[in-house]
């Protein structure tokens, strides 16, 4: 069985912690070097939820996309919920590694794991990487649909292929403009809008879109008439799991480690529940996803039940 360090490392070298912005807290939390690492759990949020998964599961590492101290701390008491999911890794020799915006621009990185959920062609990144000689690494991607798609068609899609969400997918538009071409951006995004206005595509899906800077964009729609869905933040990162779980199974089987990978199926978005106005306007008319419970299962393949 391969020790930590080994695994560290190549999932360093998949996310250089380098590459993550400056303000970011990315590599490993908790974990001792030289402990041997048979089982690898990978979930988007570091929460007692996922952690009492691992310990189910008898993962010896889990890897997860968001940082558990983003902004640092002086304290890792039990008393606070942060405090008590380092007392249970600890006390349950797990180790936990965060691969977050280092992973969001890498090649493939999370927003070519949400356009592969979404049947769309990757043709490049939406925010290029300067340092990146070969095009390929940067913030989001463009794409292109096979088919060109109504937008309420297009809606329905992103509601069926994403994990289910109480939010489901919001949409701005009109329903029946036609879909060819897409940016994507896992996590919140609406701090693209300008660059995604002079990319030229037809519409924008990305997560955590606010009233304002969403308002302001479609004011401006005469200009540039784009269409704007809006998905669940975890949802919009729970693909990138699988890719990555998969990356970290074809390095073991090249090293002849044996690892077991899983991907959480847990829901952790923070919304449990939708409910929908009493009377709706006859302009929102798109489909809607329905919450689904969530689920402890591990199985690595599959969308959340």
């Amino acid at each position: 069985m391969p020790r930590l360090s080994e695994v560290i490392t190549a999932l360093e070298n998949l996310w250089p912690a380098e590459r993550a912005e400056s303000w970011d807290a990315v590599g490993t939390v908790v974990g001792d070097p030289d402990q041997e690492v048979t089982r690898v759990l990978f979930a988007v949020d570091p929460v007692q939820e996922i952690v009492d998964e691992a310990v189910k599961l008898g993962a010896d590492l889990l890897v997860t996309h968001h940082p558990l101290y983003l902004r640092g701390t002086t304290t890792v008491a039990a008393t606070h919920f942060k405090g008590r999911v380092v007392h249970t890794l600890i006390k349950n020799d797990i180790a936990l590694h965060v691969a977050h915006t280092n992973a969001d621009t890498a090649d493939p990185g999370v927003s070519d794991a949400l356009a592969g959920a979404l049947d769309l062609r990757v043709v490049r990144p939406l925010v290029p990487d300067p340092t990146d000689s070969s095009g390929r690494r940067g913030l989001g991607r463009i794409c292109e649909l096979d088919h060109p798609l109504p937008l309420k068609d297009f809606a329905a899609r992103a509601a069926a292929r994403l994990p289910a969400t109480a939010q489901g997918i919001r949409v701005a538009g009109d329903p029946e403009a036609v879909v060819r071409t897409v940016a994507v951006s896992g996590g919140s995004g609406d701090s693209l809008f300008d660059v995604v206005r002079a990319a030229g595509v037809d519409a924008f899906l990305t997560a955590d879109l606010r009233h304002h800077p969403a308002a302001e964009f479609m004011a401006d729609r005469a200009q540039t008439p784009l269409a704007l869905l809006d998905a669940a933040h975890w949802a919009t990162e729970w693909p990138w799991c699988e890719l990555a779980a998969t990356q970290l199974d074809e390095i073991s089987d090249r090293h002849g480690w044996g690892l077991r990978v899983h991907v959480s199926k847990t829901v952790t978005d923070p919304w449990t529940a939708h409910a929908a106005s009493a009377h709706p306007s006859p302009a929102a008319t798109l489909p809607t996803s329905a919450p689904r419970p969530p689920s402890s299962s591990t199985d690595s393949l599959g969308a959340p039940n």
